[in-house]
């Protein structure tokens, strides 16, 4: 792996009296695939909004791309690709006039566009669906088009929001395969999700829980310390152990 491209120290957030983000402090390396596995409510959503630029944070300090997320959001948000937790391209458009949408959005250079479009269909197997209208399309074809539109401007950072929820096993799977082409490209994949197989896909993990990073490693290290056989097993001692300190 090589240096690290997003670093939390002690990134805090609040909401009033209720703290989302507890002292999260993390490194992730360019072309890493770093997962978030935890329950809803534990704090991913809100790290990875922070993360992008969305939200400022309440306390500590986080950069990406060797920008400051507080400081320079916009600067994030140019050097990021994003996919939210809900499909959030148009159902109205087709394929590739989504594709053509967001080159827009994202600033690619229209000497670049048809070569970017071309890349997107092709990565994420659209080409024969060009033409189809996205509301047409079943989930899992859906999340790889929102995938592709993510990378239209050659981000070398993406944050995934729980991709695949609602999605069915064999169409996560496949959009797993297309998370692996992109790092061994390297781009550095930082990914929430809260599935136990998925967990399994990650070089590493972070188990969050109540806004704490309570547990962090690869897959491997993880099971190992606890001396269990499977992340599922691992998850749910995790948990007992920090409910045991409340």
């Amino acid at each position: 792996m090589s240096e690290p491209t997003v670093v939390t120290d002690g990134l805090v957030k609040r909401f009033g009296d209720f703290v989302a983000v507890d002292h999260v402090s993390l490194k992730v390396a360019g072309g890493e695939i770093f997962g978030f596995l935890g329950p809803n409510g534990a704090g991913k959503s809100t790290t990875i909004r922070i993360l992008c630029g969305l939200l400022a944070p309440t306390g500590g300090r986080a950069t990406v791309s060797g920008f400051d997320v507080a400081r320079d959001p916009e600067s994030v948000k140019k050097n990021i690709g994003y996919m939210s937790q809900k499909f959030s391209l148009y159902d109205d458009l087709t394929v590739e006039e989504n594709i053509e949408f967001f080159s827009g959005v994202y600033g690619v250079p229209r000497e670049r566009r048809a070569e970017r479009r071309d890349y997107a269909l092709r990565m994420a197997g659209l080409e024969e669906k060009r033409e189809s209208m996205t509301r047409l399309l079943a989930g899992g074809w859906k999340q790889r088009l929102a995938l592709g539109c993510a990378i239209l401007h050659e981000p070398p950072i993406l944050f995934l929001d729980e991709p695949t929820s609602g999605v069915d096993p064999i169409a996560r799977r496949m959009f797993w395969d297309l998370i692996y082409q992109l790092s061994a490209q390297g781009h550095t994949v930082f990914v929430s999700t809260h599935y136990m197989d998925e967990a399994e896909y990650c070089h590493r993990l972070a188990l969050m829980y109540r806004g704490k990073v309570v547990a962090l490693g690869s897959p491997a290290e993880l099971k190992q310390s606890a001396g269990l056989a499977t992340m599922e097993e691992v998850f749910v001692s995790v948990i007992e152990r920090e409910e045991a300190r409340q």
